[in-house]
This record gives C-alpha cells, structure tokens and sequence, in this order.
C-alpha cells in the first residue's frame, strides 16, 4: 500500500513518501526536487514537469501553466480573468461556464478542462513516486488551499481519479504545515496551549493558520488568507517596471510578443532572486526582441517602493486571524514562514512588526507540505505505525440549507420554503455529521449554499438533492431525518435520507419477548447513541409552521425506543407499544458545476490514450537514438578494436552503410515510427554482429581454454594417484576418466591448431561455447564419490539405536566431524555452485516512528 503525499503548486509540485526511516522527498528525472506544475503540447506528444517547462519558450500558445488558478472558476471569475490576461495560451468559455484551454496536439486543436490538465500533472507526479519506490502508487494525500471551494475540492478529486489514483485526504496546506511541525516535537505542553502562527506566501497566494499544539494533538484555531498575493505578484512588478524601461530606452514593446514576455518574466523571477539576498541586481537579456539586446538595474529599495501596493495587503490576513481566533500578538509564542515567496525580506520586516518577534524557518519552505501530506497518509494507512498524534482540523466556511417541497402548504396558507440556521458554522470540526428532521408528504429539495461567499468570490449554491420518492403509510405529513456529512476533504453532501412512522405492536408484558427474526428496523437508543468518531447532532425543524420538533417526543409519545411505564395485568393481557419503523428514501445529487460520473470515465479514457501515446513516442525516440548511437559506436570501432577482425573491404562496404543511415536519420528518417527504427537497427546489426562476435570470441577464448585444460589435468592427476581417498574407485572408473581426458585433450589440440591458422577476420573454427560444453561433459561425478559407510560396530550389532539417542547420518563415517566429500577435493574443477532456493522470511513489516 502507497503511502504519499502530493504539493501541487501553482508553479512546481513536490512528491514525498513515507520510508522505515521517515519521511523523503523524492526526486524527480532531472534529480530535482521540484517539479514544475506544466503541460505542454507538441505535435505527436505531451511534455510534463521538467520537460515541458523546457519546451515552453519554444512553443508558449501550447504549454499550460497555473492550472492551480484555473480548477473549479467560473470563466467570468475577475480575478480568473486578470490571471489570463498574463497566459500565453488560449481560454475560452466553456458551455457550462467554466473556462475551456485550447492547444494544438496530433495536428488539431483540442479543448481541454482543467481538471484534465490537472489530472495531467498528477499522472507526472505519480510516475515520478512509482519510479522512486518500484512499486504502484495509489493511496496518497493532496495538499490543498484552505481558501479552495467545494467545486474546486471535488475537481481535486475528479483529476485525482482521471490519474488512477486515490487520495485518503485532501489537507489543507497550512495545516500540513503544521502537522510536519508539531509531530516531531517532544517537548510539547500537556496542559497550556503552544500557539503557533504559520504564514505560507506561496506564488500565488497568501495562507494564514493559527495553529495550537499541546502533547500528542494539533488543534487549528482559525484560518485567513488572500488567494491573490502571492511571490509572481512581485515578479509582475518588475515586469511591468523592465517592460515601460525597455520601451522607453529601446523601443520595443514585449506585450506584443508572447515569447518576450515569457523570456522577461523568467528574468525577472530570477531577478526577485538575486534581490532576496542582494542589496542590487542587473537583468540582462540577449536577443529580447526585434534582435535587440537589453540590459536594466534596480535596487532593492526601489523594489520595495514600487511593490508597496501588494506589502500594505499582507496585514490584513495577518488580523483576522488573531480576530478569528479570539487571541492577541501576546498570546502568539512562535511564528513559522513558509513558501516559495517568503524569501522577499520586506515580507519578513512586515510579519516581524505585527508579531513583535522574528518569524523562524525551522522547515524546508517548499517541502513542508508535501512531508505534512505524506504524514498524513501514514496516519490514514494501515502500513505504518505512526506516532499518537490527533489534528483537529477545522472548516473555514459557513454552510447552511434551504428547501422547498413539491408543492406549496395550502392548508396553512404558508409557501412551503424554509432555510435552516448554519448547519456547519465557520471552524465546524472536519469531519462532521449532523441530523435535520423535517415533515414531508412527498418528494423535496434540499439546497446546499455558502451562508456568506463574501470571501470567496464564488456563487452561494453548492449543489441540490432530491430526497424522494417516498410515500408515508398513514396517508400525511411523514417525519424525515436527513443526515448531512462534512468529510475528510472538505466537502458537504446529504449523506442519506430515512423515513421515520411510528407503529402500535402488541407485546405480552409478563415476559421478556423474544427477537423475531423478521422483525421491522426499529429506532432504538443503543443504535442511536453509538459511539462514533464523528461528531453528530440533531438539527430538528418544523417548516412552515415554525413550531419546534421536541427531540424525543411528539404528541407526548416516546421516541428513540423509550418504553413507556405500564401496570402489570394479567398474563394473557397485551400492552400497546409504540415502535419507529425506519425506511430508507432514495437520495439524487446534483452538483452545481461538478463533472457527472460519465464525464469522469470519459476523460479517464482519454487519459489512457495520451499517456498511450506518450510511451509510444519515447520508446520511438529511444529506438531512433538506439539507430543512431549504433552509427557512432560501429564506426569508431571499426577503425580502433574491430580492425583486425575485418577486412578493408568489408570495412569500407560496412562504413558507407552507416553513412547512408546516418544521412536518412537526418533526413527521411527525422519522423519515422518505432518499427521503420527497429528494422533499420537490425539490419545493420546483419552487418555488425559477425565482426562483433568474432571480436567477442578472440577475448574470451583464453580463458575457456585454460578452464578445459585445468579439468583435464586435474582429473587425470587424480586418476593415476595412489592417494588413499581414491581407493574405493574401480580401476575401470579411472581408466574410463583418463579415456576422456585423453578424448578431450586431442579435440583441443586439434581445434587450436586450426583456429591458430586462420586470421582474425576469419570465421573462427574453436567456439567459447564449444570449450565450454567440452568443460562441462568432462565433469563426471565419477572421481567425486564419496567413500562407502563402514559396516556396524560388533559392539553395536543391533541396527536400531537405544533409546534416547540419535542414529549417524546415512554413508557418514564414525568421525562425527567427517565430510563425505571431502575426498573429491584434489579431483574439483572450478565450476559455478548451484544457485540456491529463496528462502521465504516474514516480512512482517516493523512501523516507524514518525519521529524517527
């Protein structure tokens, strides 16, 4: 079982995994640890991470970048829409409203979602975990923002599965942040509260998390963020700061030419760089544009002074934390930065004012998420023990209901439309179950809304369920309990719907009834009452009278399995009682802009062709390099060690093939298909594979032959010794040895002396593998037996042992310390021992310590 965790960022993605020893993060192809969140669309195939980071400036229109922003957005999103005025590559609406990325691949143009794109970046990212553990990668963590919708959460989801994989846990980033921090440490209060401030300036956005930690658990207390401050805010600075300066001193205008931009950002991100660590820094590009070379310096207190519109928006988050979590500056013991773009110093001189103390950086800052995800993982996964650690996460948003019914409350003269208070208020524990108890005849809606979206800049309306058909058995206003689930990732869902009818049943009150075997479900208090790891409570609404649904009790009748008192009568008298008869109502789930199964399973499918078609184009890629790579060798072997293991004609003839095929690599042979590479390779291997044979067998010959000739003075020497251990060998067995021994000899002799006469270029006539087969027929176990058992003792001439003891080893001599074969030493040839059989051994697998 995988156990991994996932950073997507909205410039790079970071892998880690859990080891025995902790925690690593992996490394990618290129041996980098970072691994840019990029898709790029060639012509017969896609370039992800490093290599299509690598192709973007020679094809920016088809490579995708900040596919972070673009997830679960409507196109008419403001801020989407200042995000594509900065992306080369073309966005549509889709129809559905959501944004459609174009890109020429195969030779047509195709429209892609971001969740396909997404889905695309964890393909890379999965490959790059089952290439560092040699083993399939499915269960794993994401790390997400806390600031992420519903939508945008289950398109995490969607794109996680269109991957093949399957995330136990979406984490929100800063409280994996704070998880990685917080396990390892062992000095943590029992009883006082340790709250820590944790501030991720990532490249986009800005995360703020109060977080407080006492031994063994992790309570976070509050949540802020900006989802539009972040390090290429700054980098946008300088580009627009170089590209005014260029036009002016140049006169070039780099907004006109997409590849310019692209070249001049990457400057200026390197630039922000230098500036982190220098008081100055020079920016000079070659051949910007119109073949212009240009050159620009700043210094980093002009940095600051024209970035002062995006440092004055960092406090704000900053406040409604502490406001949120109900604490002062003073109540803050520590304060922890990280993200790829808390490395600006003014940043640094911001968080160090407000908090009165210097922020630390005790983690890696582009790592930490990824090893608090595959922290988690671990928790979640049955294949590591991990150290007792409880987090305590909490929901950052407010989420209420509304429903209506099939139809209006004529009888009252009352609309049948009500809206519950907040079902899951802000910082509501994840995850969360809780009940609502409504009074329906018929089929309802229920709809699942953000109660204030004034943070999220998204439509109030999360998804709708249709709780029904359902008919009440007395013909009235039924009672319907619906469950509503706040899970693990984040997201809110009517996770069932039961009817509830009371029914009268007759008991006997004498004795104890027994259970019938098909007896109605009935609503007892043991079922209700169940422990459960989950929180849960009723919510209990009347809807159009707004009269209070009394929990346990309607109409002075017990519920949830209370049994009422009653005067014991006469035995054969019978009790009325009042039992719930519970029946489950069919739930439909409509989500507001969320993928539908069919759409999943449909792009899950295009997925397989294009990765399909991936691995056909790298594997006719290594195939054309294997082509040319024989060229190259062949032809300077020819020349250095194949040369006297040819002739000259034979070498021109073969050395003008190679050219010819060099000549169609270049040429015809640019953009041909794996099998043309495949056929051409052979053939020249036609050509090849004599002279390298013949080569191969000048080499190894010496060594075979000596091999032969050391079996066969071997063995004759121990067939005409007089050494004790080989008298219980016939003479005929010996003579037999020295026959093919002799044999042997004569057949080498022979051999040698025609391989001897004939030049190197010839086709040799003495084989390795024909010495090799003389080797192993000459090694008869003849002059290897070992010696007979001695007969019985006379003092021992019974063959049954006494009681109590241990009969010798069959063909053992009375020595218990003598070696049966012991006498075949002086006879052994070197030959290869027999490999011997895997022994199975219990992987039981020893868990970790987290802290390890």
């Amino acid at each position: 079982m995988s156990v991994v965790g996932f950073d997507f960022g909205n410039e790079s993605c970071v892998v880690a995994v859990a080891r025995q020893r902790g925690i690593d993060v992996v490394l990618n192809d290129e041996s980098k640890r970072e691994t840019p969140a990029i898709v790029c669309f060639g012509e017969r195939q896609r370039f992800l991470g490093t290599a299509g980071a690598a192709s973007s400036m020679m094809n920016p229109k088809n490579t995708i970048s900040q596919i972070k922003r673009l997830i679960g957005r409507q196109f008419s999103d403001p801020e989407l829409q200042q995000d594509l005025e900065a992306m080369p590559f073309a966005v549509t609406e889709g129809p559905d409203g959501y944004p459609l990325i174009h890109a020429q691949y195969l030779g047509d143009t195709r429209s892609f979602t971001p969740t396909q794109l997404l889905a695309m970046v964890f393909s890379n990212m999965k490959t790059i975990a089952e290439k560092n553990l040699n083993a399939a990668v499915v269960d794993c963590c994401i790390g997400i923002p806390v600031y992420f919708t519903d939508l945008q959460r289950r398109a995490v989801l969607d794109a996680a599965t269109i991957a093949g994989l399957h995330p136990l846990r979406l984490l929100h980033e800063t409280t994996a942040t704070a998880l990685a921090f917080g396990i390892y440490k062992t000095d943590l209060p029992e009883n006082d509260q340790l709250n820590v401030a944790f501030v991720d300036v990532g490249h986009a956005s800005l995360q703020v998390c109060i977080a407080g930690f006492k031994k063994g658990q992790l309570k976070i207390l509050a949540h802020s963020f900006d989802r539009s401050l972040g390090g290429r805010d700054f980098d946008e600075v300088l580009f627009q700061y170089f590209a005014a300066k260029f036009k002016e001193e140049y006169k070039i205008d780099v907004y006109q030419n997409a590849r310019a931009c692209l070249r001049l950002r990457a400057a200026c991100e390197k630039l922000k760089k230098v500036l982190s660590a220098n008081p100055e820094a020079p920016l000079n590009i070659e051949c910007l544009m119109d073949e212009k070379d240009v050159r620009g310096f700043i210094k980093r207190e002009e940095f600051e002074k024209i970035s002062i519109p995006i440092l004055e928006r960092v406090r704000k988050p900053l406040e409604k934390a502490l406001s949120d979590a109900g604490l002062t500056v003073e109540n803050i013991h520590a304060v922890e930065v990280v993200g790829s773009g808390s490395r600006v110093p003014a940043i640094i001189k911001i968080l160090t004012e407000f908090f009165g103390k210097e922020p630390r950086r005790t983690m890696n800052a582009s790592e930490c998420v990824a090893k608090g995800c595959a922290l988690e993982c671990a928790i979640l996964s049955p294949t590591f023990k991990v150290r007792e650690f409880q987090v305590n996460e909490s929901f950052p948003f407010p989420i209420d209901l509304s429903w209506k019914g099939a139809a209006p409350d004529t009888q009252n003269g009352v609309a049948d439309n009500q809206q519950s208070p907040l079902v899951f208020p802000k910082g509501n524990p994840i995850p969360s179950i809780k009940a609502l108890t409504l009074y329906r005849s018929e089929t309802f809606t229920i709809d699942v809304q953000y109660a204030d979206v004034s943070e999220l800049q998204a439509p109030a309306k999360i998804s709708t369920y249709t709780i029904g058909p359902f008919q009440s058995t007395k013909g009235e206003r039924a009672k319907v309990r619906v469950k509503v689930r706040l899970n693990l990732h984040g997201i809110v869902s009517i996770d069932s719907a039961t009817l509830l009818e009371e029914e009268e049943v007759e008991v006997p009150v004498v004795k104890e009834p027994a259970k019938e075997a098909n007896k109605m479900e009935t609503d007892e208090a043991p079922s209700d009452t169940a422990p459960s790891a989950l929180t849960e409570s009723d919510v209990n609404m009347q809807d159009a009278k707004g009269d209070t649904d009394v929990p346990g009790a309607e109409n002075g009748i017990p519920e949830s399995g209370e049994k009422p008192v009653q005067m014991e009568t006469d035995a054969k008298a019978q009790a009325p009682k009042k039992k719930v008869k519970k029946t489950n109502i069919p739930v439909t789930e409509h989500i507001c802009g969320g993928m539908a199964s069919a759409d999943v399973q449909k792009a899950v499918e295009k997925e397989f062709e294009m990765a399909l078609q991936d691995r056909v184009m790298e594997e006719t890629k290594d195939k054309k390099n294997a082509v040319e790579a024989y060229v190259y060798d062949m032809r300077n072997k020819l020349h250095d060690k194949y040369q006297e293991f040819v002739t000259e004609s034979e070498r021109e003839e073969f050395i003008a093939k190679l050219q010819v095929v060099e000549d169609w690599l270049y040429e015809d042979g640019e953009d041909e298909t794996k099998g043309v590479y495949i056929a051409k390779l052979d053939e020249l291997k036609k050509q090849g594979n004599p002279i390298e044979e013949r080569y191969k067998e000048h080499t190894e010959r010496g060594s075979v032959i000596d091999q032969l000739v050391y079996c066969i003075n071997s063995y004759r020497e121990a067939a005409i010794s007089n050494d004790s251990k080989f008298d219980h060998i016939d003479l005929a067995e010996k003579q037999q040895v020295l026959n093919e021994c002799g044999q042997a000899e004569a057949w080498l002799t022979e051999k040698k002396q025609q391989q001897d006469s004939l030049p190197k270029h010839a086709t040799p006539v003495l084989l390795s593998a024909d010495v090799r087969r003389k080797t192993e027929a000459l090694n008869r176990p003849i002059m290897t037996k070992p010696k007979p058992a001695k007969p019985a003792s006379p003092e021992m001439p019974s063959a049954t042992p006494p009681p109590g003891t241990e009969p010798p080893p069959q063909g053992a001599d009375s020595d218990p310390n003598s070696n049966p074969n012991e006498n075949a030493g002086a006879a052994n040839c070197e030959v290869p021992p027999a490999a011997s059989e895997p022994m199975e051994t219990d992987k039981s697998e020893t868990a970790p310590s987290a802290a390890a």
